[in-house]
């Protein structure tokens, strides 16, 4: 069923299967909900526990997540084509992209702590302001990608593309984790 241009708020169950279209959804519980084979096109999340809702064929087309809790959400099992969403201040720790094309993705101010990004392709993208604590980056696309503000990034120069990668300064003890080395100012 087509839902379009309609306002939720304070839901708690969403019906999987049906497709949202221009909806706008506040202050939802969803927490462990089924978002099987649900379409969401040009719809906002706003204030909302997502946590472990599984969204196994799910299509997020054009997206927004605002201050959303998310945790847990296995993102790799929606369905893939067209694939767009961008999440500002949203909480996603322990959630899986692997092997997501998420080229110019928009991730403002998240925590993404133990976040699994392996083989993924963030070109492009943007992570700004997050707390990347034991993010996993294994053979990830991150030519390009923008990481100014992030923290607690930890990247292996010689197994993801970095390659006019935005990173901060203060970030580059996380490049040179694998060799051990200590890095510090001259006494």
């Amino acid at each position: 069923m087509l839902i379009a241009d309609k306002k939720f708020e304070r839901l708690e169950k969403l019906n999987n299967r049906d497709e949202y279209e221009g909806c706008t959804f506040l202050n939802c519980n969803l927490a462990d909900g089924n978002f099987s084979t649900s379409r969401f096109i040009e719809c906002e999340f706003v204030d909302c526990n997502l946590s472990n809702v599984l969204v196994g064929e799910t299509s997020f087309r054009e997206v927004t997540f605002k201050n959303c809790k998310m945790i847990g959400i296995q993102f790799d099992t929606s369905n893939q084509l067209l694939f767009e969403a961008s999440f500002d201040n949203c909480q996603l720790d322990h959630s899986v992209f692997f092997q997501m094309k998420l080229k110019q993705s928009h991730f403002k101010g998240c925590q993404l702590i133990e976040v699994d990004f392996s083989e993924a392709d963030l070109s492009n993208g943007k992570l700004i302001s997050c707390d990347l604590s034991g993010a996993k980056f294994d053979h990830t696309n991150l030519e390009k990608a923008d990481f100014s503000g992030s923290f607690n990034l930890v990247i292996d120069p010689e197994i993801n593309k970095i390659s006019q990668a935005k990173i901060p300064f203060s970030q580059l003890p996380g490049l040179l984790a694998r060799y051990n080395i200590k890095i510090g100012k001259d006494s």
